[in-house]
């Protein structure tokens, strides 16, 4: 087996794949948390229990469309460079790697990129765990705050008048 030299292709093509990872994942994510943002203005207030839910799961939708749009970049790439027999596969592979569960399935001289794949999706799922876990948060303190207003109204609320006599 020849010995691996990583080559400057790979660092430069590996840096610019992340840079992309980078780009395509803030700007989803700021997205993401515009579109909470505007949901929760729009239907002011957004109190509902199951509309708090039904807003957690858009988000959560959103944040797995940025990661899915990550992975089709970096095995659109793969693809084109040949080093992945087709789409499928390619998709297939990157997603898992993606989530550093897979690596060997690459040319050896692209096996750098196989690391990166895996930094770029620790970052980013990391990044996106961070989002959903504010937005999540913002639904707990809603339904714990309004729970309490609840209660301190019903323990303030004068028992009826028994009927007179």
């Amino acid at each position: 087996m020849p010995a691996y030299v990583i080559s400057a292709e790979e660092v430069v093509w590996g840096g610019l794949l992340v840079a992309i990872t980078m780009i395509i994942h803030g700007t989803g994510m700021f997205s993401t948390l515009l579109v909470y943002q505007s949901m929760k203005e729009r239907f002011h207030p957004l109190e509902s229990f199951s509309g708090g839910l039904g807003l957690i799961v858009l988000c959560s939708l959103l944040i797995i469309l940025t990661n899915v749009i990550e992975v089709i970049v970096w095995a659109s790439f793969f693809l084109v460079q040949g080093a992945q027999p087709n789409h499928s596969v390619s998709m297939y592979n990157a997603l898992l790697n993606y989530t550093t569960l897979q690596a060997g399935y690459l040319p050896q001289h692209w096996r750098l990129l196989e690391a990166l794949l895996g930094m770029a999706g620790l970052l980013t799922v990391a990044w996106s765990t961070g989002i959903l876990y504010m937005i999540a948060q913002d639904f707990q303190d809603t339904q714990l705050r309004k729970r309490l207003s609840r209660h301190a109204a019903n323990a303030t609320t004068p028992p009826p008048k028994a009927p007179a006599k």
